[in-house]
């Protein structure tokens, strides 16, 4: 399964990436809005994980890009602030699919992306 994750933070985007190729998945790592959508425009993602607090772009702009682009990826969200906390981001961005805190164990990470990336895919 390809995944995209999306992260300012070097050391976070490594940690899950390690995490989740061990896993059996293939996984690409964006640090913003730039980056991440020149990998949508080449790879066929099934899941992206996308911080919300991207030091380059805009989270937003990269889920909706992704949901033209990519529609059946589903969209994991990760913060370390409490903003959209009452899940409006649900109705911001369609492509939504979960909201957890970025201190999240990349155990409890994988378990989401292998449901939703299950779910991705065709078939």
């Amino acid at each position: 399964m390809q995944v995209l994750i999306v992260e300012s933070n070097q050391d976070l985007g490594w940690l899950w990436k390690r995490h989740l190729e061990r896993q059996g998945c293939l996984v690409t790592l964006a640090h913003g809005q730039t980056d991440a959508t020149a990998v949508l425009h080449e790879t066929d993602i099934r899941v992206i994980i996308l911080d919300i607090q991207l030091e380059e772009g805009s989270a937003l702009a990269v889920a909706d890009f992704a949901s033209y682009r990519r529609p059946e990826a589903k969209v994991i969200f990760v913060t370390d602030t409490s903003f959209f906390s009452d899940g409006s981001i649900f109705a911001i961005a369609a492509n939504a699919y979960a909201y957890l805190p970025t201190g999240t164990p990349p155990e409890d990470l994988a378990a989401m992306v292998e449901y939703h990336g299950a779910a991705a895919s065709p078939g």
